[in-house]
């Protein structure tokens, strides 16, 4: 993962609530779990499917759960090892940085969870690689904003300013 610098295009999800499909269907690439490659039409053929399949008992309109995103995972890419919903404490965000593999985030407003993103790694300089799909690129974030309490910057580079709950691989916090 990294070779996945800021700015690499991986592919935009196909739709305002196709985000977490996008998540997902990275996230099975990078693990090896399957889906060879991102091509257009491939990558939002996947995106649905996965939407469907994560969404069985959700209203597909609403976006896709954390508990939809942990099952599909569990299910459609079991080399990307066991998730644990967490909610995006301090303690939880802090322990992004240590996690092996990619690690989904569920930002919103301050009301409501909206949008996934996918925490590639993390650089040197302690900022981390994160894929965005509304822009389909990988984007680089200082975590020190989500510290500062900065959600303008926040949400410029994630898309929306309030980190709501993430995925962390089992065996992290």
């Amino acid at each position: 993962m990294d070779e996945l610098t800021p700015g690499t295009l991986l592919g935009r999800q196909v739709d305002g609530v196709s985000c977490g499909p996008s998540v997902l269907v990275v996230t099975a690439v990078l693990a090896g779990s399957g889906w060879p490659g991102v091509v257009a039409d491939r990558f939002a053929a996947a995106q649905r499917t996965a939407h469907r399949q994560a969404n069985r008992l959700w209203p597909r309109a609403l976006g896709t759960t954390p508990w939809g995103m942990r099952a599909w995972l569990r299910r459609h890419a079991p080399a990307a090892g066991p998730f644990r919903i967490r909610p995006a404490t301090r303690d939880a965000l802090a322990a992004v940085p240590a996690a092996v593999g990619p690690v989904p985030l569920l930002v919103g407003s301050r009301w409501l969870p909206r949008h996934w993103v996918l925490v590639l790694g993390v650089d040197h300089d302690g900022r981390w690689r994160v894929y965005e799909p509304g822009s389909g690129r990988v984007r680089a974030f200082d975590p020190a904003l989500l510290r500062r309490g900065d959600p303008a910057a926040v949400g410029g580079v994630l898309g929306w300013p309030r980190p709501w709950c993430l995925l962390l691989p089992a065996g992290r916090a």
